[in-house]
């Protein structure tokens, strides 16, 4: 009996060291780019626990339009930063790229819709590695994975604006937060858990107006979802 559940426990340990194998050194990379935007590129690399890096680029100097919607007034430096996103957005994010979607199939719908920007998905790991590229992709599952993605970019990139409002311009903290309230609830910002720290910072400091730390608050708890 001891022996058969010796050989049990042997097999469960060699098949948790085996998925633990398959995702080690796995990475996921967006790459995102649309002259019209500022910033104008941006990359996102994402492991497979969950922490990642991102850098974004300003250098199309002609762009008038921020990655999102809120202040225009002041615009966030170039980003060169480590992140960490949640577990199970992580999750989606690999499931899909060990899909098998994103390898020699053409992602591009290239039907006649809006300019969005160009996104390119590219997985490399143990098991293989692939990539897609498309501004609108027909299959809904890339499309939608496509949103997500950049919708944690701009969220990154909205933590990066308030840190330079909260040294900067304190009182355009209120209309800043009020745009990501109002983007968290359509999907244009994801993953409030990449901004944590500058919202902790907002949600208890006594300088800025309650307004902003009770919005600061709430977007933190959105965080913890």
């Amino acid at each position: 009996m001891r022996a058969g559940w010796g050989v049990l426990a042997a097999l469960l340990l060699w098949a948790f060291a085996s998925v633990a194998q398959s995702q080690a050194g796995a990475v996921v990379l967006v790459d995102y780019s649309n002259p019209g935007l500022i910033p104008s590129h941006w990359t996102l690399t994402i492991h497979a626990d969950g922490s990642g890096h991102f850098h974004s680029d300003r250098s199309n100097a002609s762009a008038t339009t921020r990655q999102t919607s809120g202040s225009a007034q002041i615009v966030a430096p170039d980003q060169d930063r480590d992140v960490h996103l949640s577990t199970g957005f992580t999750g989606r994010v690999f499931q899909a790229a060990r899909s098998g979607k994103w390898s020699g199939k053409e992602c591009e719908s290239h039907r006649k819709v809006a300019f969005q920007g160009w996104k390119k998905l590219s997985y490399r790991g143990p098991d293989g590695e692939g990539s897609c590229e498309f501004n609108y992709s027909a299959d809904k599952e890339i499309q939608a994975l496509g949103d997500s993605l950049v919708g944690a970019a701009n969220t990154i990139l909205e933590g990066a604006r308030l840190e330079t409002l909260l040294q900067h311009d304190r009182l355009g903290l209120d209309r800043e937060l009020e745009y990501a309230l109002d983007a968290m609830g359509d999907g244009r910002l994801q993953q409030f858990c990449t901004i944590r720290g500058i919202l902790e910072r907002l949600a208890g400091d006594p300088g800025v107006m309650e307004r902003v730390r009770k919005r600061a608050r709430l977007l933190l708890e959105k965080s913890e979802e």
